[in-house]
């Protein structure tokens, strides 16, 4: 798997200061999906993180990266867990939680907003988009801000300068190993 793709999309939870990121890749530059995921979970998983394939297409396949603990915490949340209970999630573990994120994605006409909070958005702005995408938008960054919007952009801005920072890191010889936060 290609690490510069996984450092462009994914480095905020690479550095441990967000719960997840989705990424797709195009078939035809992956070998062996479940080998090349066997590797990078190899390398993942010391340090407290976990890829997974979400979706497999002719062209694309959508991968998850994140990390269990955190992702444990925010779906445990009374927000997050009434969004949840609310799409049909009767889950009693992380594992039930993605299998029915993966089922919403296989089945349902839309993709499913509600995937905003195994990405560590924030359950007010994830509600928010799922009742109007529209409606009460204070700003738009990684997501659509319907909560605090001073907090939202300092996320974003350290999201930016997180991944910038790994680009070039990556650009100078760093491998994606060693840019892992534990």
């Amino acid at each position: 798997m290609p690490e510069n793709i996984i450092i462009e999309n994914c480095s905020p939870t690479l550095a441990g200061i967000k719960t997840g990121n989705l990424f797709s890749i195009d078939t035809a530059i992956v070998k062996d999906v479940h080998e090349e995921l066997r590797e990078l979970n190899g390398i993942l998983s010391s340090k407290g993180l976990r890829a997974i394939p979400l979706k497999i297409t002719d062209k694309k396949i959508l991968i998850y990266l994140y990390r269990p603990k955190r992702l444990q915490a925010d779906l445990e949340s009374a927000e997050a867990k009434n969004i949840l209970l609310q799409k049909g999630y009767r889950c009693s573990s992380i594992e039930e939680y993605i299998v029915n994120l993966i089922r919403h994605i296989h089945e349902d006409d839309c993709f499913p907003h509600e995937i905003g909070l195994f990405l560590g958005y924030p359950p007010v702005d994830v509600k928010g988009f799922m009742e109007d995408t529209r409606k009460g938008v204070k700003c738009t960054g990684y997501w659509k801000v319907y909560g605090d919007k001073e907090k939202a952009e300092k996320t974003f801005s350290r999201y930016k300068k997180c991944t910038d920072i790994y680009k070039k890191s990556f650009a100078n010889g760093k491998r994606l190993s060693q840019m892992i936060v534990a």
